[in-house]
C-alpha cells in the first residue's frame, strides 16, 4: 500500500493512494485519530487490529494537499551521516574532518526534532543570513519502523520495517560544524520535508532502489541503496542497541555524493531554489526554498 496523509476540505485525513496515483481513498477515521497521520495505522498493524475501513468516495489528487505521512512524529527522527563512500570522500576535509577516518567503523547517528518535519511539497523556510547562509540538501531514503523492539538483531531487523518514505535532510552547514554535535544545524523549522507517502515493505525493497536529487532541474545526486556503507539491517540493529524503537519511528539512511558543500566553490541553496528528490518505487517530493 501507499499510505498518504493529506488535507481535504479543512480536515487532515489518512488514506490509501490508488495504483495510478490519481486519487486517495480516506479511511473512516475521526479527526482526532487522523491528527498524527499514519501513526495510528502503524500501531494498529503491529497489534493486529484492522483499521482499514475505507470511505466509498476517493478524493482526486488534484483536490487535496499532501502532508508528511507522519506530520507529528512521536519523537526525533533518527538520521545517519556518512553512509555512502563517495559522500564520505567529498566532505572528508569539512563536515567529517573530526570523525574517525575509517568510514565503516560505526555509523554516525544524530537526530532531527519532530517540529522540523514538513510536507512533500511545502516551502522550506530559509533562516536568514544572520543565522545561516550555508543551507544544503540531502536526499535520503527513510525507514519507518513497524514492530518495535530493543537490541534488535541484524538478522531480524527487516521484520521490524513497516515501510519507507523520502526525507530531505536539510542542513545549515556552518551551524552543523560550529557545534560539532549536529542536531542544531539539522533541526530548523521545515528542515525535514517528508513524503509523499509511506510505501509498505511488501511493495518496495528499500535495500535495492535508486535515490536521485535535482536542484532547479539539475541532477546533483544519484545513487543506489545497495551502495550504503551500513545497510538497513545494520542501521536498525545500531539504533536499537539499548534503545527501544517504537512503531512509527523513522530512520533516515544517509545521503549520497553531490551535496552543495561538496562542490568547489560550494553551491548552497538560496531563495527560489527548488529541490526535487525521487526514489524508484516510492515517488517524489519537491520543495521550494523561501525567505
Amino acid at each position: 500500500m501507499r499510505i498518504a496523509t493529506f488535507q481535504y476540505q479543512g480536515r487532515r485525513q489518512v488514506g490509501i493512494v490508488s495504483d495510478d496515483l490519481q486519487s486517495v481513498t480516506p479511511f473512516q477515521w475521526t479527526e482526532a485519530r487522523a491528527r498524527r497521520g499514519a501513526q495510528a495505522l502503524i500501531e494498529d498493524h503491529v497489534h493486529g487490529h484492522d483499521s482499514l475501513a475505507l470511505s466509498s468516495a476517493p478524493v482526486p489528487m488534484d483536490q487535496l494537499r499532501l502532508e508528511a505521512p507522519l506530520p507529528l512524529p512521536r519523537r526525533n527522527v533518527f538520521c545517519v551521516g556518512r553512509n555512502y563512500h563517495a559522500h564520505a570522500k567529498e566532505l572528508a576535509t569539512s563536515v567529517f574532518k573530526d570523525n574517525t577516518p575509517k568510514a565503516d567503523a560505526w555509523p554516525i547517528v544524530f537526530t532531527k526534532v519532530p517540529e522540523s518535519v514538513t510536507g512533500p511539497h511545502d516551502d522550506v523556510q530559509l533562516p536568514g543570513a544572520h543565522i545561516s547562509a550555508q543551507i544544503d540538501y540531502e536526499a535520503e531514503l527513510a525507514v519507518v519502523i513497524g514492530k518495535g523492539g530493543r537490541n534488535i538483531a541484524r538478522a531480524d531487523a527487516m521484520s521490524h520495517v513497516f515501510g519507507y518514505t523520502i526525507i530531505d535532510d536539510v542542513t545549515a552547514r556552518d551551524v552543523q560544524m560550529r557545534h560539532q554535535q549536529w542536531d542544531l544545524g539539522k533541526s530548523f523549522d521545515t528542515f525535514c520535508p517528508m513524503g509523499p507517502w509511506i510505501v509498505t515493505a511488501d511493495q518496495l525493497d528499500g535495500t535495492d532502489t535508486r535515490v536521485r536529487c535535482w536542484v532547479n532541474g539539475e541532477l546533483r545526486q544519484d545513487a543506489q541503496t545497495t551502495d550504503l556503507i551500513f545497510d538497513i539491517p545494520t542501521l536498525i540493529e545500531t539504533c536499537s542497541r539499548g534503545i527501544t524503537l517504537h512503531p512509527g519511528d523513522v530512520i533516515a539512511t544517509g545521503t549520497a555524493a553531490g551535496v552543495g558543500q561538496g562542490f568547489t566553490p560550494p553551491r548552497y541553496l538560496k531563495a527560489g531554489d527548488v529541490v526535487r528528490i525521487e526514489i524508484d518505487g516510492l515517488g517524489a517530493i519537491e520543495n521550494r526554498f523561501v525567505d
